[in-house]
């Protein structure tokens, strides 16, 4: 088969999707239940965890160009101590796909079609995203581009539209509880979705070599347009909404809400829920395509794409089986998941850096 490649330019456009996705709606709601008016506090700090992380990523692209992290790490240390150590970092993008599946049920059976069963939407989110996978990441990459300009461009409308109803005084007090609260929403935002930065891992061998263009300054500017985005989403949900800020679930649709200019614009919530199902269907796509490298690669198949409907099968009986309840799938996605990055897939990233560069001095 052909090995597919993609540009610079459109490798960065996907890892800004990887990151932003469906955060970007999703997000400043339980970060700022967690930190209050310091919620764009805590991303900075959390931006601060996800930048070595990219550092990482980019000195083994240099150090072992063309390979993936289970490529390397067979290289490195062989395929036993290879499948110790990826089994359970499957369980991360594994976790991280049924999440934004359940997520975007949710917010249609809360906001929009209430009486619709869960499954049918996680089926035809599910099905069009493996379906999009076959299809491979060049399409993915020509797709996706045009997809996140628009959802980009109805987000920014949707913020200036709501400009007279900001009150600035709302971001005050800043640390009315102390620095603790600040450190928490940390925790979280780096789970969500700081943590995301090492699927970047396996996108990596894709990127076209190309001549005077390296992929480093792209994907760090990457990282840092979607901390902006992400602060500027928080803020103006603290400015429009103030005390209740933390309590309003998916807060750029609650700001959409309150649109109204001359009893023209108005009702143009559906606009920012059309944003949050392209973003969630973008990143589940990048998040499964992932899945499927992973796997074929640590069992050695020949043809990647043979893995894409089983494991899309597995996604699916996670998502509808794995809470029970709303609060569950919040705490979750609060406590469990920043830890579990940490553990199954920041840290072995770090680690297996460290190794290559001790073993090139060793050289």
């Amino acid at each position: 088969m052909r090995k597919e490649t993609i540009s610079v330019a459109q490798l960065s456009a996907l890892f800004l999707i990887s990151l932003t996705g469906s955060s970007i709606v999703n997000i400043p709601q339980p970060l700022i239940g967690a930190s209050s008016n310091a919620a764009w506090i805590s991303i900075l700090l959390a931006y601060g965890l996800g930048l070595p992380a990219l550092i990482c990523i980019l000195y083994l692209y240099r150090r072992y160009p063309g390979l993936t992290i289970v490529e390397i790490l067979k290289q490195a240390i062989g395929p036993g101590w290879t499948a110790v150590i990826i089994i359970p970092f499957i369980s991360m993008p594994l976790m991280l796909t049924a999440n934004i599946v359940r997520d975007i049920s949710a917010f249609f059976t809360t906001s929009m079609m209430r009486l619709t069963p869960d499954y049918v939407f996680d089926v035809l989110i599910l099905m069009t995203a493996a379906l999009t996978v076959k299809a491979g990441i060049e399409v993915m990459a020509r797709m996706f581009i045009l997809l996140i300009m628009v959802m980009f461009t109805f987000i920014i409308a949707v913020l200036l539209l709501v400009l007279p109803y900001y009150q600035p005084e709302f971001l005050t007090p800043l640390l009315p509880k102390g620095f603790n609260p600040v450190l928490h929403g940390a925790y979280m935002a780096f789970g969500v979705p700081y943590a995301d930065v090492v699927l970047l891992t396996m996108l990596m061998p894709y990127v076209r070599t190309e001549k005077g263009k390296s992929p480093g300054a792209s994907l760090h500017i990457a990282l840092l347009l979607h901390t902006v985005g992400l602060l500027i989403v928080t803020v103006c949900t603290i400015m429009a909404f103030g005390p209740m800020a933390g309590d309003l679930r998916f807060s750029l649709f609650q700001i959409a809400r309150m649109v109204s200019v001359e009893s023209i614009f108005e009702r143009v919530e559906s606009i920012i829920g059309v944003s949050l199902i392209v973003g969630s269907f973008m990143k589940t796509t990048i998040v499964l395509f992932v899945l499927t490298r992973v796997a074929a690669q640590l069992f050695q198949f020949q043809d990647e794409s043979i893995v894409t409907f089983p494991i899309t099968l597995i996604v699916l009986l996670l998502a509808l089986t794995m809470f029970r309840t709303d609060a569950e799938f919040r705490d979750n996605v609060a406590v469990v998941r920043p830890l579990m990055s940490f553990a199954v897939a920041y840290v072995p990233l770090v680690l297996i850096t460290i190794a290559a560069m001790f073993k090139r001095k060793a050289r």
